[in-house]
């Protein structure tokens, strides 16, 4: 058993690893965050656990309950992707905005990098969908070997965001002396419409 739960989590952190690494409204976040604070996706990082530790506990609860069924009505789903796709497009409307009127910090995201971790994980309609699909399969596995198997995959999953996140924030702070005024305006507004683009992508998809 022990080794079937080593290889378990084995597998989970690998799988865990893609999910983090694709990019996203969090790593457009990271990236214009870490300009002005070198470990600004620790928080970020720290903000997206606040929700994810949650959700983890509810499909755990609906599996254990056996209401897992529920996260894939088209009801939610369409919810969840309208609600997340209007406040993304938000964001990235506000910070493309900013960078007409604010150099040296990046403009239109909460100050504090906590919060924007808060905002943009619960915000983004992929976050929710992952967890429903791959996230809810990976949970399911974890249920095997009871609550200690959900807890110990957590505690492998959790420090994946944290690692990635860090390594883009302190890549940028650490880069950001060969930004010069235009660089920056461009990368930020390129953020600016990553988050923006999520947000139309997101609404549309509300409605296929």
């Amino acid at each position: 058993m022990e080794t079937s739960l080593s290889l378990f989590l084995l597998a989970a952190a690998g799988i865990s690893l893609t999910g983090v690494m694709l990019p996203g409204p969090m790593t457009a976040a990271t990236i214009a965050k870490g300009y002005s604070d070198k470990h600004a996706g620790a928080w970020i990082a720290a903000g997206h656990a606040i929700v994810e530790v949650p959700i983890i506990a509810i499909i755990y609860a609906a599996i254990y309950f056996g209401f897992e069924h529920v996260i894939s009505f088209p009801q939610v789903k369409m919810g969840i992707y309208l609600a997340g796709g209007l406040m993304l497009f938000y964001l990235g409307f506000r910070m493309f905005r900013a960078t007409r009127e604010t150099l040296g910090a990046v403009g239109g995201l909460p100050a504090s990098s906590l919060v924007t971790g808060i905002v943009i994980t619960g915000t983004n309609p992929a976050f929710y969908m992952w967890w429903a699909t791959a996230g809810a399969a990976l949970i399911i596995g974890a249920a095997k070997f009871g609550l200690v198997g959900v807890i110990l995959f957590a505690i492998v999953h959790l420090p994946c965001d944290l690692v990635w996140s860090e390594f883009i924030s302190a890549g940028t702070f650490g880069s950001r002396r060969w930004w010069t005024q235009k660089v920056q305006k461009i990368v930020f507004r390129v953020c600016a419409l990553i988050l923006a683009g999520f947000g139309v992508w997101f609404c549309i998809s509300a409605f296929l």
